[in-house]
Protein backbone atom coordinates (compact mmCIF):
# COMPACT_ATOMS: atom_id res chain seq x y z
CA UNK A 1 0.00 0.00 0.00
CA UNK A 2 3.05 2.54 0.93
CA UNK A 3 4.79 1.46 -2.85
CA UNK A 4 1.48 1.46 -4.55
CA UNK A 5 0.51 0.04 -7.89
CA UNK A 6 1.58 2.27 -10.39
CA UNK A 7 5.28 1.76 -11.23
CA UNK A 8 5.71 4.50 -14.02
CA UNK A 9 6.51 6.83 -11.24
CA UNK A 10 10.15 4.78 -10.95
CA UNK A 11 12.51 4.49 -13.47
CA UNK A 12 13.80 1.64 -12.12
CA UNK A 13 14.22 -0.51 -8.99
CA UNK A 14 17.24 1.73 -7.99
CA UNK A 15 15.00 4.57 -7.78
CA UNK A 16 12.52 2.25 -5.68
CA UNK A 17 15.24 1.48 -2.89
CA UNK A 18 16.21 4.88 -2.97
CA UNK A 19 12.86 6.20 -1.95
CA UNK A 20 11.82 3.43 0.55
CA UNK A 21 15.83 4.06 2.38
CA UNK A 22 16.96 0.72 1.14
CA UNK A 23 19.62 1.65 -1.26
CA UNK A 24 23.25 -0.05 -0.64
CA UNK A 25 25.38 2.60 0.06
CA UNK A 26 29.04 2.82 0.27
CA UNK A 27 31.41 5.83 2.31
CA UNK A 28 34.40 5.94 1.50
CA UNK A 29 37.38 8.26 2.36
CA UNK A 30 40.97 7.95 1.58
CA UNK A 31 40.39 4.56 0.43
CA UNK A 32 39.13 3.36 3.43
CA UNK A 33 35.19 2.38 4.01
CA UNK A 34 33.71 4.08 6.83
CA UNK A 35 30.67 3.00 8.68
CA UNK A 36 27.21 3.81 7.55
CA UNK A 37 23.73 3.86 8.48
CA UNK A 38 20.55 3.38 6.47
CA UNK A 39 19.52 6.65 5.01
CA UNK A 40 15.98 8.54 5.26
CA UNK A 41 13.37 7.23 3.54
CA UNK A 42 9.86 5.57 3.98
CA UNK A 43 9.56 4.14 7.46
CA UNK A 44 6.64 2.31 6.91
CA UNK A 45 7.73 0.59 3.91
CA UNK A 46 11.07 0.12 5.20
CA UNK A 47 9.87 -1.71 8.54
CA UNK A 48 7.57 -3.72 6.44
CA UNK A 49 9.95 -5.02 4.35
CA UNK A 50 12.82 -5.48 7.07
CA UNK A 51 9.84 -7.53 9.13
CA UNK A 52 9.10 -9.69 5.95
CA UNK A 53 12.97 -10.58 5.47
CA UNK A 54 13.27 -11.41 8.95
CA UNK A 55 10.30 -13.87 8.07
CA UNK A 56 11.27 -15.26 4.91
CA UNK A 57 14.84 -16.27 6.54
CA UNK A 58 12.89 -18.43 9.00
CA UNK A 59 11.86 -20.75 6.30
CA UNK A 60 13.94 -23.70 5.25
CA UNK A 61 14.65 -23.88 1.57
CA UNK A 62 13.94 -20.48 -0.23
CA UNK A 63 16.19 -18.44 -2.45
CA UNK A 64 15.73 -15.48 -0.02
CA UNK A 65 16.83 -17.74 3.31
CA UNK A 66 20.23 -18.73 0.98
CA UNK A 67 20.82 -15.37 0.05
CA UNK A 68 20.17 -14.05 4.25
CA UNK A 69 23.00 -17.23 4.89
CA UNK A 70 25.40 -16.60 1.87
CA UNK A 71 25.69 -12.81 3.40
CA UNK A 72 25.39 -13.28 6.81
CA UNK A 73 28.55 -14.61 7.30
CA UNK A 74 30.39 -12.01 5.75
CA UNK A 75 28.59 -8.95 6.77
CA UNK A 76 26.34 -10.10 9.83
CA UNK A 77 22.81 -10.52 10.48
CA UNK A 78 21.25 -6.85 10.35
CA UNK A 79 23.53 -5.74 7.35
CA UNK A 80 22.46 -9.08 5.76
CA UNK A 81 18.59 -8.51 6.79
CA UNK A 82 18.53 -5.28 5.28
CA UNK A 83 20.36 -6.96 1.94
CA UNK A 84 17.28 -9.04 2.10
CA UNK A 85 14.75 -6.15 2.68
CA UNK A 86 16.25 -4.64 -0.70
CA UNK A 87 16.20 -7.92 -2.51
CA UNK A 88 12.28 -8.09 -1.71
CA UNK A 89 12.05 -5.02 -2.83
CA UNK A 90 13.23 -5.14 -6.03
CA UNK A 91 11.41 -8.32 -6.75
CA UNK A 92 7.64 -6.67 -5.54
CA UNK A 93 8.76 -3.54 -7.88
CA UNK A 94 9.70 -6.30 -10.94
CA UNK A 95 6.46 -8.18 -10.13
CA UNK A 96 4.32 -4.78 -10.08
CA UNK A 97 5.68 -3.31 -13.21
CA UNK A 98 5.36 -6.52 -15.65
CA UNK A 99 2.49 -8.32 -14.04
CA UNK A 100 4.10 -11.70 -13.45
CA UNK A 101 3.60 -13.79 -11.01
CA UNK A 102 6.64 -14.67 -7.93
CA UNK A 103 7.95 -18.58 -9.08
CA UNK A 104 9.84 -19.51 -6.53
CA UNK A 105 13.49 -20.99 -7.73
CA UNK A 106 14.88 -22.48 -4.38
CA UNK A 107 18.21 -22.91 -2.47
CA UNK A 108 19.72 -24.06 -5.20
CA UNK A 109 19.50 -21.18 -7.11
CA UNK A 110 22.23 -19.44 -6.37
CA UNK A 111 24.68 -22.74 -6.75
CA UNK A 112 23.45 -23.01 -10.23
CA UNK A 113 23.47 -19.61 -11.29
CA UNK A 114 27.33 -19.59 -10.18
CA UNK A 115 28.19 -23.41 -11.10
CA UNK A 116 31.35 -22.70 -12.88
CA UNK A 117 32.66 -20.47 -10.84
CA UNK A 118 32.51 -21.99 -7.85
CA UNK A 119 33.96 -25.20 -9.91
CA UNK A 120 36.83 -23.26 -10.76
CA UNK A 121 37.68 -21.57 -7.76
CA UNK A 122 37.97 -25.19 -5.94
CA UNK A 123 40.14 -26.39 -8.87
CA UNK A 124 42.20 -23.91 -8.06
CA UNK A 125 42.30 -24.76 -4.39
CA UNK A 126 42.91 -28.39 -4.78
CA UNK A 127 45.87 -27.59 -6.98
CA UNK A 128 47.65 -25.30 -4.78
CA UNK A 129 47.73 -28.24 -1.82
CA UNK A 130 49.38 -30.37 -4.62
CA UNK A 131 46.93 -32.61 -6.14
CA UNK A 132 45.62 -32.80 -9.66
CA UNK A 133 42.18 -33.69 -9.97
CA UNK A 134 39.87 -34.10 -13.32
CA UNK A 135 35.98 -33.11 -12.91
CA UNK A 136 33.51 -34.99 -14.92
CA UNK A 137 29.50 -34.12 -14.44
CA UNK A 138 27.44 -37.14 -12.63
CA UNK A 139 24.73 -38.15 -15.14
CA UNK A 140 21.31 -39.27 -13.33
CA UNK A 141 20.08 -42.30 -15.08
CA UNK A 142 17.06 -42.24 -16.93
CA UNK A 143 14.28 -44.49 -15.33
Amino acid sequence: AELGTDMSRFPDSAHVSSWAGLAPGQHESAGKLKRTRIRDGNKYLRSALIQAAWAAVKQADTFLAAFYRRLVGRRGKKKAIVALAHKILVIIYTLLKTGEVYQERGAGALDEHQKERIVHRLERRIAQLGYKVQLEPITVAAS
